[in-house]
C-alpha cells in the first residue's frame, strides 16, 4: 500500500509547469477590463478562452497521466503481490520438501536403528537358545552314555553266555563236518606232552574208532620212547580229548575250553564294571 500511495502522489515536473502556466494565464484572464481600452475586449476574450481550453486540456492530461500512474502502480502492486505469493508458495513448497526429506531421513534412521536393535536382540536370543540346546544335548549325551554303560553291564553276562553257546555249536559243527580238525586238535595237545612213559589219550566213545585208526599218525606227535594209549572215556562228550601221564593231565575237551573262555570273559566284564563304577564315583566327588 505504501508503494501505491507514493505512486499516486507523484506528479512530474513538466506537468507541474504546465499547471502553473495554466493558472497564470487564468489569472490574467480574470483581471478587470479597463474602460479605457474597450477595443481590446475581444482580444482578451480570445486569450481567456484559449487559456481556459489550455487549462482544461492540461487538467485532462494531468488527470489521464495520474490515472495512468495509478493503473501502473496498481499493476505493479499486483505483480509484486503475485511475485510475493509465488515466492511464498515456492518457499512453502521447498519447506515441505525439506520436511518430507527430513521425515524420510528420520524414518530411515529409525528403521536402521530398529533393525540393528532387532538384530542384536535376535543374536542374543539365538545365543541363549543355542547355549540351552547345547546344555540339553550334553545332558542327553551323558544320559545316553550312562544308559549304554548300564545296557552293556546288564548285557555282558548274557552276551558271554550267548557267544560261548554259539562258539560251541560252531566248533562242534565244524569238527563234525571236517573230522581232520579233531585229529589236528589232538596232535597239538599231544605235542605238549614231550615225555617218556605211558601217555593215555582219552576220547569220547563215539570218536574212539576214528581216533584209534590214526594211532600211527598221532604217535609221531609224542616222544619216540613214549607209549601212546588210546582209550574211550565217557567223561569226554565231544570231539576233544583228555591226555594223562605220570606228570599230569591236559584237559582238551571243547566244553572245558569254552567254559574257561567264558569264565575269563566274565571276569574281564566284572573288572570293567568295577573300573567304570570307580570312575563314576570319582567324577561325582569332583562335581
Amino acid at each position: 500500500m505504501s508503494r501505491l500511495i507514493k505512486h499516486s502522489q507523484y506528479v512530474p515536473v513538466d506537468v507541474l509547469k504546465r499547471l502553473e502556466q495554466a493558472r497564470h494565464n487564468a489569472g490574467l484572464a480574470e483581471e478587470p477590463v479597463s474602460e479605457e481600452a474597450p477595443s481590446e475586449a475581444p482580444v482578451h476574450d480570445v486569450a481567456r478562452e484559449e487559456a481556459e481550453q489550455a487549462r482544461k486540456q492540461m487538467l485532462k492530461d494531468a488527470q489521464e497521466f495520474a490515472e495512468g500512474q495509478v493503473r501502473s502502480a496498481s499493476e505493479e502492486a499486483e505483480r509484486i503481490v503475485e511475485a510475493a505469493q509465488a515466492e511464498a508458495e515456492e518457499w512453502w513448497r521447498q519447506r515441505r520438501e525439506q520436511d518430507e526429506h527430513l521425515v524420510e531421513a528420520v524414518k530411515a534412521e529409525a528403521y536402521q536403528q530398529g533393525y540393528r536393535e532387532g538384530l542384536a536382540q535376535a543374536e542374543q536370543d539365538m545365543a541363549r537358545k543355542l547355549e540351552q540346546m547345547m546344555e540339553e544335548a550334553r545332558i542327553v549325551l551323558q544320559e545316553a552314555y550312562s544308559a549304554k554303560d548300564v545296557i552293556i553291564q546288564e548285557a555282558e553276562p548274557f552276551l558271554v553266555d550267548l557267544s560261548c553257546s554259539i562258539a560251541e555249536k560252531i566248533v562242534d559243527k565244524q569238527l563234525t563236518v571236517e573230522p581232520e580238525f579233531t585229529l589236528e586238535l589232538i596232535r597239538k595237545n599231544l605235542a605238549r606232552k614231550r615225555e617218556q612213559g605211558v601217555i593215555s589219550l582219552c576220547v569220547s566213545p563215539a570218536q574212539f574208532t576214528f581216533v584209534n585208526a590214526a594211532r600211527e599218525e598221532l604217535s609221531l606227535a609224542v616222544d619216540s620212547q613214549a607209549e601212546l594209549q588210546i582209550l574211550p572215556d565217557s567223561t569226554v562228550k565231544d570231539q576233544g580229548c583228555v591226555i594223562r601221564s605220570s606228570f599230569g593231565s591236559i584237559d582238551a575237551r571243547i566244553d572245558t575250553q569254552l567254559a574257561e573262555i567264558k569264565k575269563e570273559l566274565l571276569r574281564i566284564a566284572l573288572d570293567n564294571e568295577d573300573s567304570r563304577n570307580g570312575e563314576d564315583d570319582a567324577g561325582q566327588r569332583t562335581l
